[in-house]
């Protein structure tokens, strides 16, 4: 007789998992996928996403086979509330785009470039694990923080694209203190400036 109920814990089951949560959130987005309904689709009990992946955030950058995780360096950014948020948000972004994890980077926003997938992705990722936990940390007004969250990430994908992708000088071989002067500033006032 076969057996019956949840299905072993193996890779197989990791990355039906996986595959079932990355057709969950590209299709419904961070907010509308459910562990259920990932669960459901992957033929696994809820209980086993959690064990193999922890809250539906870790599960979700795990889907992005992203080479940093936002809790590692989200709470040095939020730290000390508005106060110097934009100089704390560039040093980071600069930090992590510095480092090794800066090529897998460059490459996802190259895939998110050229295919709609990627594109959701990594709006989704930027929105629901950065912006949307920044703005309400700092205590933005949830009515303001859409624009404010948009107007950052202007400043930080273009950087991104500037400095990474097209690489683009003197931007490109700037030392980070030096961008981190002239940008910081604009972020700030994104974030704490009147918007009108």
């Amino acid at each position: 007789m076969a057996r019956t109920g949840r299905r072993p814990g193996n890779q197989d089951t990791r990355e039906a998992i996986l595959a079932a949560a990355r057709k969950a959130f590209a299709e419904r987005g961070f907010d509308g996928a459910s562990i259920r309904a990932i669960a459901t689709s992957a033929g696994v009990d809820p209980a086993l996403v959690h064990h193999y992946f922890g809250a539906k955030d870790q599960l979700f950058v795990e889907t992005m086979q992203l080479p940093v995780n936002p809790a590692d360096f989200m709470p040095k950014v939020i730290e000390g509330g508005l106060d110097g948020a934009g100089e704390r948000l560039m040093r980071t972004f600069l930090g992590v785009w510095d480092s090794p994890a800066g090529a897998s980077l460059a490459a996802l926003v190259r895939s998110a470039l050229q295919h709609d997938w990627s594109a959701r992705m990594l709006r989704e990722f930027l929105l629901t694990q950065i912006l949307r936990r920044a703005m309400k940390e700092f205590g933005v007004d949830p009515a303001e923080a859409p624009q404010r969250s948009a107007l950052v990430a202007s400043q930080m994908i273009g950087l991104a694209m500037v400095r990474y992708i097209v690489k683009l000088e003197p931007v490109a071989s700037m030392p980070a203190d030096e961008l981190v002067l002239a940008i910081a500033p604009n972020i700030q006032r994104y974030l704490v400036e009147p918007l009108d």
